[in-house]
């Protein structure tokens, strides 16, 4: 599992790039859709091309919010900017859960209330089958980022925990956008075969179903990352276990993290230090846990030492 800070390392370009690739991705696929969707009349690729542009949208939106959480800390927000990339991360999942899922809705419900013939559409298979090969390539740069931070763990467990939310949110909206253009291939095939244009209708109200439930999974990742979660624990055992190799430190009494952006992580050490060592001491034993600290995990960039004895303890907990 790797811990780099954001915007210092790989983990950072690794992010962006899998950004810029989805964003060239689907600018190129939205004028795809549009244009069969005008030649074809096809509700589906409507549906389609307005996903697309909501999507790439949001890629602009997160490479905002990226470079914003780069900013150093001042005097107003002294732990920096790194909160505003899952500020933006949230915006994004309201969005495709407003635009992408409600118009996907609106224009389908619309069409089976008001169905019309879908035409040409050898236009729309050539379309939908350069939209997926794009959508794949840019699905693999995101799957492949995710896999790397993953490690042991199942996929599932894996969207739960990570802290990276531009990539999840690519991995997540490419997979939508994938099974958003199967169901629309089957919804223009389906009318083409039995020259029923209800078909069409009913691609894009389940293509609204799916981009309605990815933009549900992103706003309860988004919601709980603005709040601040902890960082990993496999680091939090680390930080402990670094604190208590130091032979001041009597026992390590609690460690708090909290994640400022995918790799900035804030760490609070409450330790019972040797009542026999001196203040200084107590000092040189702080610095230097600290300094091993940020060498080995150089995403934890802020970390507090809090000297706390057994009976600050029980008073805390009492």
């Amino acid at each position: 599992m790797r811990f780099g800070r954001v915007g210092d390392g790989v983990a950072g370009h690794e992010s962006k790039r899998v950004i810029l690739t989805a964003l060239a991705a689907n600018v190129g696929i939205a004028v795809a859709k549009f244009a069969a969707a005008a030649i074809t009349g096809s509700s589906a690729m409507i549906t389609e091309g307005v996903h697309s542009l909501v999507d790439s949208t949001n890629q602009v939106l997160l490479l905002y919010g990226t470079r914003q959480s780069r900013r150093p800390p001042d005097l107003v927000h002294p732990l920096g900017y790194g909160r505003e990339l899952y500020f933006w991360s949230f915006v994004v999942a309201i969005l495709v859960f407003s635009l992408g899922a409600g118009v996907s809705l609106y224009e389908g419900i619309l069409h089976l209330i008001h169905p019309h013939p879908t035409e040409d559409v050898l236009v729309a298979f050539i379309v939908l089958g350069i939209a997926i090969g794009l959508e794949g390539w840019s699905t693999i740069a995101a799957l492949r980022e995710f896999n790397s931070e993953r490690g042991p763990k199942t996929i599932f467990r894996a969207i739960r925990d990570t802290k990276d939310a531009p990539n999840l949110i690519v991995l997540l909206e490419n997979s939508g956008a994938i099974a958003g253009l199967l169901i629309a291939a089957l919804g223009i095939g389906l009318t083409a075969l039995t020259g029923s244009p209800l078909y069409d209708g009913i691609a894009s109200v389940m293509i609204g179903l799916v981009l309605a439930a990815t933009a549900v999974m992103l706003i309860v990742e988004a919601k709980g990352l603005l709040i601040g979660e902890a960082a990993d624990p496999q680091l939090v055992k680390e930080l402990r276990r670094c604190a208590e190799a130091h032979s001041g430190i009597v026992a390590v009494k609690e460690v708090l993290t909290v994640h400022q952006a995918p790799d900035m992580v804030v760490a609070i050490i409450s330790a019972d230090f040797d009542d026999t060592i001196s203040a200084r001491e107590v000092e040189e034993t702080v610095a230097d846990i600290e300094l091993q600290i940020s060498q080995k995990f150089p995403a934890v960039t802020r970390v507090y030492i809090r000297p706390m004895g057994e009976e600050v303890a029980v008073e805390k907990l009492a």
